[in-house]
């Protein structure tokens, strides 16, 4: 996850491109400014950009270096959060909390399907994925998630052995 306050540039931006989650200051602005000096974007930015932007806003970030300010890059979709300046940490840490009251082995499947999967047809995707998912199916966690619905409470993850098998 990354909590972006300021200016996320070059290196800075693609590692905030390969966080699962973004949350940003109003005040932030993400730039690659990479071919202005010679360079390519080559540790994230020109794979991952276009997969997170629709491809010509992609295209005019990497090939002219124009920033992109955290409101439009929220009103895009690549910022789940928008704060004011010094709060993207707080948010940042109000969705790490969020996933972390769920089931660390149903997270984690859920993470590996997601990023095994992206581009592929129907078909393909199910095919990756039912031998990732089929077994979280029999774990105590999956039980404990049950249990804890129908008794109206929160569950209580026991960690690694939330994902023994029954």
């Amino acid at each position: 996850m990354a909590a972006v306050e300021g200016a996320a540039v070059a290196g800075g931006f693609e590692l905030a491109l390969a966080c699962d989650l973004i949350t940003a200051a109003d005040t932030a602005f993400f730039a690659l400014p990479e071919v202005a000096r010679g360079l390519v974007a080559a540790e994230g930015g020109a794979i991952r950009l276009p997969g997170r932007l629709p491809y010509h806003v992609a295209m005019e970030m990497l090939l002219t270096t124009a920033p992109l300010s955290a409101t439009d890059a929220a009103r895009y979709g690549l910022v789940n959060r928008l704060t004011p300046a010094g709060r993207a940490l707080e948010a940042a840490l109000a969705l790490s909390a969020r996933i972390q009251a769920h089931s660390p082995h149903a997270v984690h499947v859920t993470k590996q399907i997601v990023q095994n999967t992206r581009g592929l047809d129907d078909h393909a995707a199910y095919a990756l994925q039912d031998p990732l998912s089929t077994p979280v199916f029999a774990t105590t966690a999956a039980t404990e998630g049950a249990r804890a619905f129908t008794q109206k409470r929160s569950p209580a993850w026991d960690g690694p052995a939330a994902s023994r098998h029954l």
